[in-house]
């Protein structure tokens, strides 16, 4: 309450300041945008502690949501009145009506009060067992809050007003072991004025030239730099290696990236050395593992990829963000390495409008581990963290490990995909990849709101089912990935052939006659989908043999070939990739044609003609 000029302290712990209970909390994070709302929280066993500091001396309201808002959601109301703590837990229905909870299960440990700030620490189950409780796992979960000037009255809370919001976050992320030196040296990769279109999507590419090392150094933390004011319009950042062969003529200027004048230099940065999404913090590697510079393996320079947002058409919008790179002399144990696994990004990755669910599924196949592991580290790799990566159809991911058939502990999940939230999860404990081992990456998507077919695409509207798997130590592998074939979808709405040779993009349809000179495109769309349709197309992809990518730093691509079957509860078969598109460095094909083109790899009905340099053995 206001007027209180002297703290009031309840569970104040033996030799705690005024304010501080004495007890840590290793993670914190600003919840509202004017620094008046702060949250902690730690693991302590099957229990999760929470501390809210909140610029009010009222009310403060915290708890979980299924979708960020009031409905459905799970809440604990606290603060201090008349020199008294309360705590009291409540939910509200689908309705969003506000009801206290006959199972209180939200555990007070501290509360202060003075004339500006209110503090509470509590604790509860990650799992009470109580139906109108939220459990708490390894997902993204969507915390919401709220607070108010008055304490809670006998009619209950006060509606807040506008002192109320959500954010995503991890809460079961492991500890961070190490806090690192503030006089770390570090090296910006921020973009320099760009202009944003007044276009929903933009991917813009700038080259940097890495820093030139005397000896070898590692990067031990990468953050994000976002001007100010543009959270929101910056959706994900990835970096790229690219070929040392070249001058420092390639820096002059940025462009749009995957535009058919795009610089031909683009076109060789294709290995992701890391990746940061909308709602991340910074990332920092483990003790004993690197990001390495300064040697001749080493990138010399990189492709900075950032993908704006801008749902609102905005005009006028000039840009200056980026990567800040942390890094020292004193080498670690192991360099680190990054593997993108999943759906290779292509309009082969299909999804019918008005489903409520439907799963998608990119193989990393167990050929292309066995001879990148045999020939680089047959005792195995060691993933410590990964990213799971969709766009706004996503609903969750889970990145699923197998031996010899048999299924191992998920490699990371999240079954409450937020778009607006995706970071690198630290595993608990790391996991091996041994030669021979196979990982599918599988995604779920809703679509109940869309009229036509979502396609596999670059643009948030369209989708992905990616996951990067950081790991050590370092080996000559990229990007394992796979896509289904896509003759097969077509002929489940009855398409019986396509025009030959195949000479436009996307390639049109010969027969039957109701889909006769239509793109494959417009014939899916031209379907008439019901959600019995959906579920039949569904399992029909899910059993679809699959072309698969198996790259290299350079590009090049191991030469896995045969087929292989998935393990047997899936039953799915692989169709290993024989050719890929053949390459030139004054190509203008830019990389996302090659991102649609290299679909030459369903080789049945002859899509590699427009291959600009045919097709190769490998």
């Amino acid at each position: 309450m206001r007027g209180w000029g002297l703290l009031l302290l309840w569970g104040l712990l033996p030799g705690a300041a005024a304010g501080d209970s004495g007890r840590t909390f290793p993670h914190r994070t600003l919840l509202d945008s004017e620094g008046k709302y702060w949250l902690g929280w730690g693991q302590r066993g099957g229990r999760l502690a929470f501390r809210l500091e909140v610029r009010t001396a009222g009310y403060v309201g915290f708890g979980f949501s299924p979708t960020g808002a009031m409905a459905a959601a799970d809440i604990v109301v606290g603060g201090v009145a008349h020199g008294r703590p309360y705590l009291q837990d409540y939910f509200t229905n689908a309705n969003r009506e506000l009801k206290k909870d006959v199972q209180q299960d939200y555990h007070l440990e501290y509360a202060m009060e003075n004339s500006t700030h209110t503090i509470i620490e509590f604790t509860r189950e990650l799992h009470t067992c109580d139906t109108n409780d939220k459990s708490i796992t390894d997902s993204t979960v969507r915390v919401i809050w709220a607070y108010h000037h008055e304490d809670v009255g006998e009619a209950g809370p006060k509606y807040h007003d506008s002192n109320r919001g959500t954010k995503s976050l991890r809460l079961l992320n492991p500890e961070k072991a190490s806090v690192l030196s503030a006089a770390l040296p570090y090296f910006d990769l921020v973009n320099q004025d760009v202009p944003i279109p007044n276009k929903d999507t933009t991917y813009w590419c700038q080259m940097f030239k890495i820093p030139v090392f005397q000896e070898k150094h590692h990067v031990i933390k990468i953050e994000p730099v976002i001007q100010r004011g543009h959270e929101g319009l910056i959706h994900h950042i990835l970096l790229y290696q690219c070929s040392s062969n070249f001058n420092d003529s390639v820096l002059d200027s940025g462009h749009e990236c995957y535009h058919p004048n795009m610089p031909d230099a683009f076109l060789t940065c294709e290995t992701v050395i890391f990746a940061w999404a909308i709602g991340g913090e910074g990332f920092s590697y483990p003790p004993h593992v690197g990001l390495s510079l300064g040697t001749p393996l080493d990138p010399h320079y990189v492709l900075l990829e950032v993908h704006y947002d801008n749902p609102t058409y905005e005009e006028g919008l000039i840009d200056n963000s980026g990567l800040r790179l942390f890094h020292t002399t004193d080498i670690r144990t192991y360099d680190a390495g990054v593997i993108e696994a999943g759906l290779w990004v292509s309009l082969f990755h299909t999804i019918p409008p008005g489903m409520p669910e439907f799963r998608s599924e990119g193989h990393c196949a167990l050929e292309c581990l066995e001879e990148a592991l045999e020939a680089e580290k047959p005792s195995g790799i060691h993933v410590f963290a990964v990213l799971l990566h969709a766009h706004l159809a996503g609903r969750g991911i889970r990145l699923r490990h197998f031996r010899k058939g048999k299924e191992m502990k998920l490699l990371a999940y999240d079954d409450d995909f937020d778009f607006n939230f995706q970071e690198f999860q630290y595993l608990k404990e790391e996991q091996t990849i041994l030669p021979g081992d196979n990982l599918i990456t599988e995604c779920r998507y809703n679509t109940k709101d869309r009229a036509e077919m979502t396609w596999g695409g670059l643009s948030t509207r369209s989708e992905m089912c990616l996951s990067y798997l950081l790991y050590y130590p370092r080996i000559n592998l990229t990007r394992c990935a796979s896509i289904p074939d896509i003759m097969e979808q077509l002929q489940f709405i009855g398409v019986k052939e396509i025009y030959r040779p195949v000479t436009t993009w996307p390639f049109i349809i010969k027969s039957p006659k109701q889909y006769k000179n239509l793109s494959f495109m417009d014939a899916m769309n031209k379907f008439k989908w019901t959600k019995k349709e959906g579920l039949s197309f569904n399992k029909l992809v899910l059993s679809l043999p699959v072309n698969v990518r198996c790259s290299k730093t350079d590009n090049a691509e191991w030469s896995i070939q045969g087929m292989t079957a998935l393990p047997p509860d899936i039953e799915r078969p692989y169709k290993a990739e024989p050719l890929v598109c053949g390459t030139s460095s004054s190509s203008s094909l830019h990389r996302a044609f090659s991102l649609q083109l290299r679909v030459c790899l369903t080789l049945l009905w002859g899509v590699c003609e427009l291959c600009p340099n045919g097709c190769r053995s490998q």
